[in-house]
């Protein structure tokens, strides 16, 4: 991560308590006018001091069944007038201009259901966190940035480190989607130990593709740049079976074929059971095997 971090707010450190937790009275969520412009005129000015005009989508989401959001999620997820309506340009790894950038960072601030880290490897990173929280980091001082932002009516503050640094990482196993990966993954077809592929392209949006050993190469050319796979055992047609065999508590990932031969998928725990058998009435298999996916990159 670059070693100049800056927090970017609306909020006078004047008005923060002992703790750091600010106690004024700036609303937290956008105006939707001049302060929000205000947000994107200092991240074009630190982008511009960094030399930057071009920046690499990372870690890429869409909001889920759940939105956490204190605006409410608007449709296409703020995105309709960025990408394509299928989203395509929109992955982990995929550059696109800073006046693009700058349009997802508005995105961000006003919850409107999409989020991203918008970076250049090891010079140039932008996150944006709750509350209005903008986070910059940059290889320079960027002092006419600094400057630009006070300009503004923005407070920048130097940071150690961005909040949003730590890496969580994924649960279950990992590795790279590479050759070899490709190669153990057409073994395990031909020996039926795997059936379906799950291409996670944003956090919380995936598809699905049944593989066998002469579709693989077709579904491998059609896969998004970067997307997390994640490998799954052919699905039994006992469908009441598994159902039956759901854990009394925790959650699992169920995985279904509807009649019409499509794949889905989605979280459940032990309160949602039976809603979870009436959404599935009719299917033609299933599993609910989170322990046996293999998930690589």
């Amino acid at each position: 991560m670059p070693p100049f971090v800056y927090r970017i707010t609306k909020y006078d450190p004047a008005d923060r308590d002992e703790h750091g937790s600010y106690i004024g009275a700036e609303d937290t969520t956008s105006d939707h006018g001049p302060v929000e412009a205000a947000y994107l005129q200092a991240v074009a000015a630190f982008a511009e001091d960094t030399g930057i005009d071009h920046l690499a989508i990372r870690e890429p989401g869409i909001s889920g069944l759940a939105h956490f959001g204190l605006e409410p999620a608007v449709d296409g997820h703020g995105l309709v007038e960025l990408f394509p309506p299928d989203l395509s340009g929109f992955h982990d790894g995929s550059e696109v201009p800073l006046s693009v950038s700058l349009e997802l960072v508005r995105v961000m601030l006003r919850d409107n259901g999409a989020w991203c880290r918008l970076a250049v490897e090891d010079k140039f990173d932008v996150q944006v966190g709750w509350d209005q929280y903008v986070y910059v980091s940059s290889d320079k001082r960027c002092e006419r940035a600094v400057a630009r932002t006070r300009a503004l009516g923005l407070f920048p503050e130097r940071l150690e480190t961005s909040p949003y640094d730590a890496d969580s990482g994924e649960p279950g196993v990992q590795r790279p989607a590479d050759e070899d990966f490709w190669a153990r993954l057409r073994w395990s077809i031909a020996m039926r130990h795997a059936a379906i592929l799950e291409e996670g392209y944003l956090h919380n949006a995936s598809r699905w593709h049944r593989l066998t050993e002469d579709t693989l190469d077709a579904v491998r050319a059609r896969l998004t740049p970067r997307a997390q796979l994640t490998v799954w055992p052919d699905l039994s047609t006992d469908v009441d079976a598994v159902l039956a065999s759901l854990p009394d508590e925790g959650p699992v990932e169920f995985v279904w074929e509807d009649e019409n031969g499509a794949l889905s998928s989605t979280m459940a725990d032990e309160s949602d059971y039976k809603e979870l058998a009436a959404r599935v009435a009719g299917a033609r298999a299933a599993t609910a095997a989170p322990g046996q996916a293999v998930r690589a990159r």
